[in-house]
């Protein structure tokens, strides 16, 4: 069973007054909170599908998919829907007040391969967000930008413009 939540916006920017649907397949086929879908879905080509439900006609394109995060953004009729998806083992972490979550509380920042410091992005005390930039490292001539792989607010700075990294070195530190 997947319980889905579907919204206009991102997870992030999303409050909790989305559309919820129970989605469960069974030996005798899909239900949608608790009904059987008698619905039609034809693949239309990559990522695209036309449905059509209850006596409405959906053309469907899935814009983006993040299978870790349970995550999907869709274009449907137009429109654009972003969903999450809680399957029973989420359910039931939820219920007894735990997180399955891959969004993970990172406590430093370490350099991926040994390198040159070129520029920093970030100040002690600033709060980042899963994707900024961090800084930037310069390994064989090509520049890698690093980015915060989870959120938090920056303790210390290890390393500054100019500096020599090795692999594993601590470049920054979170609280």
């Amino acid at each position: 069973m997947l319980k889905v939540n579907v919204g206009n916006k991102p997870q992030a920017e999303q409050p909790e007054n989305g559309q919820a649907f129970e989605i469960d397949q069974r030996k005798e086929g899909w239900f949608i909170n608790g009904n059987a879908f008698d619905g039609d879905i034809a693949a239309l080509g990559n990522n695209r599908f036309h449905v059509i439900w209850q006596n409405k006609s959906y053309n469907i394109e899935v814009i983006s998919r993040n299978a870790a995060e349970k995550t999907t953004h869709l274009l449907i009729n137009g429109q654009h829907y972003h969903t999450t998806a809680k399957d029973d083992l989420d359910l039931l972490l939820e219920k007894m007040g735990m997180q399955n979550s891959s969004a993970q509380k990172i406590n430093n920042v370490k350099a991926p391969m040994p390198g040159l410091i070129q520029s920093i992005a970030v100040a002690e005390g600033d709060s980042i967000a899963k994707g900024d930039n961090l800084l930037v490292l310069v390994a064989m001539k090509m520049e890698n930008v690093i980015k915060s792989s989870g959120s938090g607010v920056i303790k210390s700075l290890k390393v500054a413009p100019g500096q020599i990294v090795e692999k594993n070195q601590v470049l920054l530190e979170f609280h």
